[in-house]
């Protein structure tokens, strides 16, 4: 398992990319993608030219550098978007039109987890998947501290309220569980 620094830490893409099944020309973004848009670069190989993956962040430096590195490195299916995914409809991405939206170790850090979620499964076509990823609610030598990370069983709870379907729970790493729902 590959090991990176920042908010990621510890989660292999791999995994993501297995099980949320990323093929050539998907639309996928990374909602909370972080200056290195770490997941953002590992994607863009899977969904190709004809495909698109958006980084999206509420920090307008963290989208200057991947815009910068995408230019560099000629991925031209990288797009960058400044959004507070914490506000409804506030993500400028045509709604309804993504096959995967990502919420990987965003959620702990706001206490509007639910408007997120809410976001993400409005940019998500029927049919697509929303893949959380989070640390366990567990003590570990590192990360957030227990009262700010999520509840998974909460979680379930949430999105059973908001229609959507669980297809799997995953083991996303050492100190982190991965979900993937569907949009129904």
């Amino acid at each position: 398992m590959a090991t990176i620094t920042g908010g990621n830490t510890l989660i292999d893409p791999q995994i993501i990319i297995k099980k949320a099944n990323l093929r050539a020309s998907m639309r996928v973004a990374d909602l909370g993608c972080g200056s290195s848009g770490h997941f953002v670069f590992a994607i863009a190989p899977f969904v190709g030219k004809e495909g698109v993956i958006y980084g999206v962040d509420i920090l307008k430096s963290s989208l200057a550098h991947i815009r910068h590195r995408a230019q560099h490195e000629n991925l031209r299916q990288v797009k960058t978007v400044w959004s507070n995914i914490e506000i409804f409809k506030a993500t400028d991405i045509e709604t309804a039109s993504l096959d995967v939206a990502l919420l990987i170790n965003v959620l702990y850090q706001s206490s509007k987890r639910v408007d997120m979620i809410r976001e993400a499964i409005r940019l998500t076509k029927v049919g697509g998947k929303i893949v959380i990823i989070d640390w366990n609610n567990i003590a570990t030598p590192f990360g957030p501290s227990i009262q700010e990370r999520v509840n998974k069983e909460n979680l379930l709870k949430v999105a059973d309220r908001l229609r959507l379907n669980l297809v799997e729970e995953f083991k996303a790493g050492q100190y982190h569980f991965g979900i993937i729902f569907q949009k129904l």
